[in-house]
């Protein structure tokens, strides 16, 4: 259960918890595919290729552990790496990479997703908390947000705590006074409970909780979060 007068700031997943990720990856696929056939249709080969583009990630993984979680570098060496195997040229990389990223951006928001940002922006400063490489600004729901914090650029991801304690810092308030809002069971729950954060189990699929330690509250929906925060004052705003 939510000790909801502890709760001074919330850090919130993106990803699965504010839209689906993968028909916004579908979607980013589809857009860098069809650039590469008409700018460097060797390197769409390559990538329509399974064997070959499974062969195209074991290698840009060997050759650049240094890319941890960054996401956008790890995209971008893929494509390079398609241009140079299909001798095309190679600083198509970085224009490609933005055909990718931008339909990547185009996302489609969870019913719940605005009012419910709307509705906790107003009580609370929210910061973005993401292992992926999605930009809040560029997603068109920036204003809802006081901070962003990514593991592709902060370099550790969840479940590791040092992550969350970063999202704390960036609402200004220590872990123990964070409510983190999240879809993902290990990643978002159990990650936020080792950082001593209260924690939103947000599961949209009724899926079985598998796990010893437990989430404080469990919601199909935002907007289910919002009716148990209903008597939150709003906050003054700057």
């Amino acid at each position: 259960m939510l000790n909801i007068s502890k709760i001074r700031a919330i850090t919130l997943d993106l990803d699965d918890t504010l839209w689906p990720i993968w028909p916004a990856i579908a979607r980013a696929e589809l857009a860098l595919s069809d650039w590469l056939l008409s700018q460097a249709p060797g390197a769409a080969a390559v990538f329509a290729d399974p064997l070959a583009r499974v062969e195209l990630r074991k290698d840009v993984v060997l050759a650049n552990p240094n890319f941890g979680h960054d996401l956008s570098a790890f995209r971008q060496e893929m494509i390079r790496l398609a241009l140079h195997r299909a001798d095309e040229d190679t600083t198509l990389a970085l224009p490609a990479f933005e055909v990718f990223f931008d339909a990547r951006m185009k996302v489609d928001l969870f019913e719940d997703a605005r009012p419910a940002l709307a509705f906790l922006a107003a009580r609370y400063p929210i910061v973005a908390l993401s292992n992926g490489n999605a930009d809040v600004g560029r997603v068109g729901l920036g204003g809802f947000f006081t901070a962003s914090v990514s593991a592709q650029v902060f370099g550790v991801a969840k479940p590791d705590p040092r992550i969350f304690h970063a999202g704390a810092s960036a609402a200004g308030v220590p872990s123990e006074a964070i409510l983190h809002i999240g879809d993902d069971a290990a990643l978002d729950v159990l990650g936020a409970l080792e950082a001593g954060m209260q924690t939103v189990w947000v599961n949209r699929e009724a899926k079985p909780w598998a796990h010893e330690a437990h989430p404080h509250v469990r919601v199909a929906s935002l907007m289910e979060l919002c009716v148990l925060l209903e008597g939150v004052p709003e906050r003054l705003q700057d």
